[in-house]
């Protein structure tokens, strides 16, 4: 009677489990990723809002925010061309639209963003 009790509280906690690392629910501003055992699949490549199904072990989800970033520049010294120090601060305003690309194509988006627009704000003034 105890095996059956434990075997029964195995498969619940197993079957809990498994639910958990199957279903994932994605806010109206987020896109989800999926990877199939590594590559983004043509067929599920990227979802939208709602309830996702995974296979647990086989694929795996990453989730991309939609809404509009405000990122800070850091305070820039420029020369400008008569040959003035100054300095300047800036904010960046970006949005994602293609999530495969942001995901696949750029190691980290947030951190490419905040020094492409370093760099285009010393080529702009200096």
């Amino acid at each position: 009677m105890q095996q059956a009790l434990l075997g029964l509280i195995v498969v619940f906690f197993v079957g809990g489990w498994f639910l958990f690392n199957t279903l994932k629910i994605l806010k109206q501003y987020e896109r989800g990723v999926i990877f199939t055992l590594g590559k983004v699949s043509l067929t599920h490549g990227v979802k939208g809002p709602g309830i996702i199904i995974l296979i647990p072990g086989i694929q795996k989800m990453v989730r991309v925010s939609l809404r509009t970033v405000t990122m800070d520049v850091p305070a820039q010294d420029v020369i400008t061309k008569d040959n003035v120090t100054v300095k300047v601060n800036a904010v960046v305003y970006f949005r994602v639209i293609d999530p495969k690309k942001a995901i696949v194509e750029v190691e980290d988006f947030y951190y490419a963003t905040s020094l492409i627009s370093q760099t285009t704000l010393r080529s702009i003034l200096g």
